[in-house]
């Protein structure tokens, strides 16, 4: 029964952006359009797995929640000459279930669009995280307030702001003047999606299995829309790279393991092929960027069969690109990690110290700094960092693992 759960909720989730954008080209009214789609999958997922699935899942979809958009309308007075304008709109047979292998939505799939709707300019990043997940990733605002660990009543909030700011907006892709722009945004908000699964930023566990895996599934939709662009490419690379290694993060009691202390053994050898053979691929598709250079760092920690055999003049190469490329703090601080790997801990420390005015204050810069003291011997200073580190961090798993490292020091 849990299985079949599992593959609704799986279904649900692949045809929520196409049902949606069936809607919004059909009728208009955005919000109101994706509130009935969340009905409809709501009514899905209580139907199907007792019932089993219809012969049409997005034809089941596109009508429910057509019924439930046109019960909206109906009931709001003020509408009512929109109603009548959709209505007049509508397929004569709009309302009828298609015959059995055949759909009305549109050839086109509309997740791309939906994210450019979902990630403009206008709207928060935070709203824009909350939106897509919701809009195209098919998520309820409860699962989407627990993931971000904040009450649903906020969320919702939140959820309504962001769909009243774009409301009027039209239903299409930019175009070529800001298209490569806005999908910056979108891609910036999917590595934002999976950055918050794979380590969370607060509460009791390090890992949200679900928002990871949620940003995966968005970027393989966006990079079977765009196949060539090497941005898409290199990010599905260093996602899939990086959650390769979640099952070997964490201990028994969730507890955090560093990386040269994991069990390599335990790193998911398909996502790693599938994801450096994307790399190989993203590098081949035009000038590196951000997504493919740090993928391609993932790759080489990833192809390291034990912590010794690490490349790490090549990851310091890569770095150094990264760097020029988008000087970003914690693309600096990386490098200088990678810079203590090849010249040693006292030379890492002078490169951290030329950080301070970007990182001041943030808790993985003091971590950093503790593991280079204690490595070049400096055990006290290091004590000192650790605990810094670990006041200034959220994360409950984070936390114990530098108060840990600060015990095992104590004189």
């Amino acid at each position: 029964m849990r299985r079949r759960t599992t593959e609704v909720e799986d279904l649900l989730r692949l045809h929520a952006p196409q049902v949606l954008g069936a809607l919004v080209r059909r009728y208009g009214h955005f919000g109101a359009a994706e509130d009935a789609v969340q009905e409809a999958l709501l009514a899905a997922a209580r139907q199907w797995p007792d019932e089993g699935l219809p012969e049409n899942p997005r034809g089941w979809l596109i009508k429910v929640a057509s019924r439930r958009l046109m019960d909206q309308l109906r009931a709001d007075e003020a509408r009512r000459r929109r109603e009548e304008d959709a209505a007049r709109l509508a397929p004569r047979d709009a309302f009828t279930a298609p015959p059995p292998g055949e759909s009305r939505a549109p050839a086109d799939d509309d997740t791309l669009t939906l994210l450019f709707l979902c990630c403009r300019p206008e709207l928060t990043a935070a709203a824009q995280v909350a939106l897509t997940l919701r809009a195209v990733g098919g998520l309820t605002t409860a699962e989407i307030a627990r993931a971000h660990l904040v009450p649903e009543a906020t969320m919702a909030q939140r959820i309504s702001r962001a769909k009243a700011k774009i409301k009027g907006a039209p239903f299409r892709q930019p175009g070529p003047g800001d298209r490569d722009a806005r999908l910056a945004v979108v891609l910036q908000v999917l590595y934002l999606i999976f950055n918050e699964g794979y380590t969370a930023t607060s509460g009791a566990a390090l890992h949200r299995a679900d928002l990871a895996r949620e940003a995966i599934r968005l970027t393989r939709s966006v990079r079977r829309l765009l196949p060539r662009e090497g941005p898409v490419t290199g990010l599905l690379a260093l996602m899939l790279l990086t959650e390769a290694r979640s099952a070997a993060r964490t201990g028994p009691h969730g507890e955090l393991i560093p990386l040269d202390e994991q069990d390599r053994a335990r790193w998911d050898r398909q996502a790693i092929d599938e994801g450096t053979a994307l790399v190989e691929e993203a590098l081949s598709q035009g000038p590196p960027g951000a997504y493919q250079l740090q993928a391609a760092i993932a790759a080489l920690h990833d192809e390291a069969d034990e912590p010794d055999s690490t490349d790490w003049p090549q990851i310091l190469a890569l770095y150094d690109v990264l760097v020029r490329h988008t000087p970003e703090p914690m693309a600096e601080l990386g490098r200088a990690v990678a810079y203590a790997m090849v010249h040693g801990p006292r030379a890492g420390l002078r490169e951290l110290a030329a950080l301070e005015d970007g990182l001041k204050g943030h808790y993985r810069l003091e971590a950093v700094r503790a593991h280079l003291l204690e490595r070049a011997g400096d055990t006290g200073l290091a004590r000192a960092a650790y605990q810094l580190a670990a006041q200034g961090t959220l994360s409950g798993p984070e936390a114990h693992y530098l108060r840990t490292r600060a015990a095992r020091l104590a004189p």
